[in-house]
């Protein structure tokens, strides 16, 4: 088969403790899944989840112990951190059922949701989509994977981000207002989900902008450690 040009290469994340790598279909985001970020945000109680997307390649994989170079994103004066458990799904399927949604995960990650706030925010005003807020290059920086037999207790893990040394965002996974299994059977309902996806699982409370130059640092326990420089 021939192209009109080259196709761009396949997206792909490490696998910790593997030498092959996980290739990545697509992002699905969960928004305002955490009870005091949806407070903090202006809404209040379990209402039904509702998702948005990023691009494949808006990918910004970091190697196991390195420290990922994060570009700060034109058109924007309040880029904010979201630190978030990412879920990569290894095996696909349709209507997924809670009870069996764990058999569909590959395995876990951390991830950020990195979000030009301002412009998400006129977008909510004006009543339109929030791709230009959300789906930038770079906006999605994820750690190496951890197969889900080497994770731990996910479903109970701190998820905590430090800015500068500084904490920002300190929780639980077990805070999510739809868990791991609700999400993936709200989820599949929508779409079919394919081997590759990623699901960003949402964020806890206390979000806030960064600026060039600083260094942000977040983990869910079991899982390592993602670490950035804005530049």
């Amino acid at each position: 088969m021939s192209y009109a040009f080259p196709p761009a290469p396949i997206t792909s994340i490490p696998v910790a403790g593997r030498t092959e790598r996980f290739p990545v279909h697509r992002i699905y985001c969960v928004g305002r899944n955490y009870e005091e970020h949806a407070k903090e945000m202006g809404f209040t109680g379990r209402e039904p989840p509702f998702f948005f997307m990023k691009p494949a390649d808006a990918v910004l994989a970091v190697e196991t112990g390195q420290t990922g170079t994060l570009p700060y994103p034109s058109l924007t004066a309040n880029l904010h951190h979201e630190i978030e458990l990412v879920v990569a799904i290894g095996k696909g399927g349709r209507d997924i059922k809670a009870a069996d949604a764990l058999q569909h995960i590959y395995g876990y990650a951390v991830g950020l949701d990195m979000t030009r706030r301002d412009l998400q925010n006129d977008m909510k005003k004006q009543g339109r989509p929030w791709c230009i807020g959300k789906g930038f290059d770079a906006s999605a920086p994820i750690g190496p994977i951890t197969p889900a037999a080497q994770a731990g207790d996910v479903a109970q893990a701190g998820i905590w981000l430090q800015v500068n040394g500084v904490d920002r965002q300190r929780s639980s996974v077990a805070q999510l207002i739809w868990n791991i299994a609700e999400t993936i059977e709200h989820l599949s309902a929508a779409w079919e989900l394919q081997p590759g996806d990623l699901v960003y699982t949402g964020t806890p409370e206390g979000v806030g902008a960064v600026v060039r130059g600083d260094v942000l640092e977040g983990g869910v326990n079991g899982l390592g450690t993602l670490r950035l420089q804005v530049a």
